[in-house]
């Protein structure tokens, strides 16, 4: 098993089969359940609570409000912005409610089913106040405004770039083009939802939390912090994870109020969402309302882009929540362009709506969005071929490294050839004939090129744990954590390729914050890079190591001592001996526990093409056909990097065509089930989805690695929504936003049949 090697995952037997061991399939004995009561407005003064009735009723152990909670302490925003208001959220909303779905109570019961009846039976005497569910809409001078403290409800008036020096390559300009863009709101809906089972053990004075995650030394912080307590008094487990997207990353109110639970009865204590409350509790993700601007020279070169507009984080700051629309477009809108100057204002907004975060990629895929919509509404305005005038402005391969008007450096790259290879691979040179094809049918024809740029997740370190056990086993742990990406083969590939241990005994270890001490979690595309660069350091410790021991064993010195393929060899001889077995021989003097130093963020680009076909009678959008190259450095496992791509390109079609969370004037969710809000099904994608690599290898990890996972996110909403609007170009349409749902293309195309 070689890094390169296309591997299917280890884990696929065991989950297919129905054997993996997700939060909701383990249980406790003498444990309780809870539900938890929540706000059915979407702002409004709480001025009571009614539970009377509700703890008579059968099986109720407990109903706990804010003024149980009242010792503990708030969930934080991690990040920091100059001048960014953090308004206090605590687990449980006392005073005031700020969006349907807000937590108000936690009942706990002995079985689920009288747990949630009694939930039911809790009565809230809530006075509904006015609400605003768009960033825009909570901007305006007359809006509901959610905290006291917090002017015109704007969490932070983000600001980037030299503005002065921008007006003036506007105002020189040859040509400006600006559209505006709506990057609607989507519900993360994983496979799972949100569940957890927490116990306290009163002689230790601990809790163990279980629950599905991205990473558990971050949880366990945020839990420990929360509860006032040092972190050695929570341990963080998390088994199998039905997916997350980023929205599983951090500590909810929920595991608050079941901490509090557990140790105030003395039993542990279980919560289960269902799908109707993770639609009003996981956290959203998107949801921006951007205006992007491009100023061109005469020959098309780009001069300066800005981007201005809202970014909605709903009710409440998440850890990261500011950062997608204002950090993150930051670093990611240039892309792969030689843009000189970049502008970025974008109002960050409180609204009454579930709170919003991290939803794969994280800001990148919007941000390559809004600078490849303006790029081709350039091109059109121009008269420029839009594939010409992105080759005029590609960064060459010999100005790598680059350094971009983000302020980030691109190590490495080779964005012409990307883009020149993805359109062979989409046989873009006989789309007029499939063009006419379609119109022979009465159908419009559309294609989309897009590009992507993505800056992975922000440097940082990462643990790497080797331990030889006593069965001829080898325990892997590191600080990332799998939620279906597989990580357990790739992991044992770095390792092999290192040690040449037989990947069979390897045994992943992940969730277990008594094992794994320190660590990132998985989230913007990090883990090959860190949790591999860790692996492979570690495992360097282990030969070192390794040498002085054979040198002892087979008494030569240590830098006579040679490893291949597994063993310790004297050089020039056939005498050695095996790394299995020098570590029988002495035991625990090859383990390693080894913290990587600083590792820079990569930069994995692509370029998607995809064709649509159009009825427009119906409105109708089908995918016809969809293929892209992608830079993913070196790639150590193909088979599940084209996995992780075609993942992100059916979320990013799902969004382009159909997900849109949608709320009512006063906040109410129109959306709160699959009932209202679609998902992308087999029907709505292409045949097939092409992937093809154009590996530059990255400098910034021992591996040479780039993040993959929320590279088809970006290339996706781009390279659709670009195919999109050419067809409708063809019938007068010249702007639509997404959902391009079969609804809202009739309509657009009906709209410009009677303009014409």
């Amino acid at each position: 098993m070689r890094i390169g090697d296309a591997v299917s995952r280890t884990e696929d037997p065991t989950l297919l089969r129905g054997q993996g061991r997700y939060t909701d399939d383990l249980n406790e004995p003498g444990q309780a359940y809870a539900c938890i009561v929540r706000s059915p407005h979407a702002h409004g003064v709480l001025r009571g609570i009614e539970v009377e009735e509700a703890l008579k009723m059968p099986g109720v152990l407990a109903i706990y409000t804010a003024r149980d909670l009242e010792g503990y302490g708030t969930h934080k925003c991690q990040i920091d912005i100059p001048g960014l208001k953090k308004p206090e959220r605590r687990s449980l909303a006392a005073g005031k409610v700020r969006f349907v779905g807000d937590p108000v109570a936690c009942v706990v019961a002995g079985t689920a089913v009288q747990a949630k009846d009694a939930a039911e039976a809790v009565v809230l005497d809530i006075e509904p106040l006015p609400a605003a569910a768009l960033g825009s809409d909570a901007a305006k001078p007359d809006a509901a405004q959610l905290y006291d403290d917090v002017p015109g409800n704007v969490a932070v008036d983000y600001r980037y770039g030299d503005a002065k020096a921008v007006a003036e390559a506007f105002a020189a300009a040859h040509h400006v083009t600006r559209v505006a863009l709506r990057n609607t709101r989507v519900v993360a809906a994983p496979l799972e939802p949100r569940a957890a089972l927490c116990s306290y053990d009163k002689a230790a004075g601990r809790w163990t939390l279980t629950a599905p995650g991205q990473g558990v030394i971050r949880m366990k912080g945020q839990l420990a912090e929360i509860l006032g307590v040092p972190e050695a008094q929570v341990r963080l487990r998390t088994f199998n994870v039905g997916g997350s997207f980023g929205m599983k990353g951090q500590i909810y109110p929920e595991y608050v109020c079941l901490a509090h639970a557990a140790r105030a009865l003395g039993r542990p204590v279980k919560w289960t969402d269902e799908r109707s409350g993770s639609f009003v509790s996981d956290q959203h993700g998107r949801d921006t309302e951007i205006a992007a601007e491009l100023a061109l020279d005469k020959d098309g070169r780009f001069l300066a882009l800005r981007l201005s507009g809202y970014g909605n984080v709903g009710a409440f700051l998440m850890p990261v929540g500011p950062n997608p629309p204002t950090l993150n477009a930051v670093k990611n809108s240039p892309s792969v362009y030689r843009t000189p100057l970049l502008e970025v204002h974008i109002r960050v907004m409180f609204t009454n709506t579930s709170p919003v975060g991290p939803y794969r990629g994280a800001g990148r895929p919007e941000a390559n969005y809004y600078v490849e919509r303006v790029i081709d509404a350039a091109a059109a305005e121009m008269g420029i071929d839009r594939l010409e005038l992105r080759r005029r402005n590609h960064i060459g391969p010999h100005e790598i490294p680059w350094k971009a008007p983000s302020g980030q450096v691109y190590d490495s790259g080779d964005f012409g050839n990307v883009l020149e290879k993805a359109l062979l691979a989409g046989d873009v040179q006989n789309f007029n004939a499939r063009r006419k094809q379609s119109e022979a049918k009465g159908k419009l024809r559309g294609l989309g090129v897009g590009s992507y740029l993505e800056g992975t997740s922000p440097p940082g370190k990462e643990l790497g744990i080797i331990r030889f056990e006593g069965d001829d086993t080898v325990t892997l742990a590191t600080g990332t954590l799998d939620q279906g990406q597989g990580h357990a083969t790739p992991f044992t590939q770095v390792l092999c390729s290192q040690l040449g241990v037989p990947p069979e005994r390897v045994r992943l270890v992940q969730g277990d914050s008594d094992i794994v001490t320190t660590g990132g979690g998985t989230g913007g595309s990090r883990s090959i890079m860190m949790s591999g660069a860790a692996i492979v350091q570690a495992a360097g410790k282990v030969i070192a190591l390794g040498r002085e021991l054979a040198g002892e064993h087979l008494e030569t010195a240590p830098e006579d001592i040679e490893f291949k393929g597994g063993r310790f060899v004297v050089a020039g001889t056939d005498r050695g001996v095996a790394l299995g077995e020098l570590a029988k021989k002495f035991p625990g003097r090859l383990d390693v526990s080894h913290v990587t130093e600083v590792i820079p963020s990569s930069y994995p680009n692509g370029c998607h093409v995809c064709e649509v076909e159009i009825d427009p009678e119906t409105g109708s959008v089908e995918i016809a056909r969809y293929s892209s190259v992608n830079d993913f450095g070196v790639v150590v496992n193909p088979m599940l990097v084209e996995g992780q791509v075609h993942g992100g390109v059916v979320q990013g079609i799902g969004q382009v065509l159909m997900e849109d969370v949608r709320y009512d004037e006063t906040g109410q969710l129109l959306t709160g089930s699959f009932m209202d809000y679609a998902m992308p099904r087999a029907s709505d994608l292409p045949a097939a989805i092409g992937f093809e690599s154009h590996p530059v290898p990255s400098t910034t990890n021992p591996l040479g690695a780039k993040g993959c996972g929320e590279a088809g996110c970006a290339g996706a909403l781009t390279s659709v929504m670009s195919a999109i609007l050419d067809a409708l170009k063809e019938a007068g349409v010249t702007e639509l936003d997404m959902p391009a749902s079969p609804r809202r293309v009739w309509e657009a195309i009906q709209k410009a049949r009677l303009q014409a």
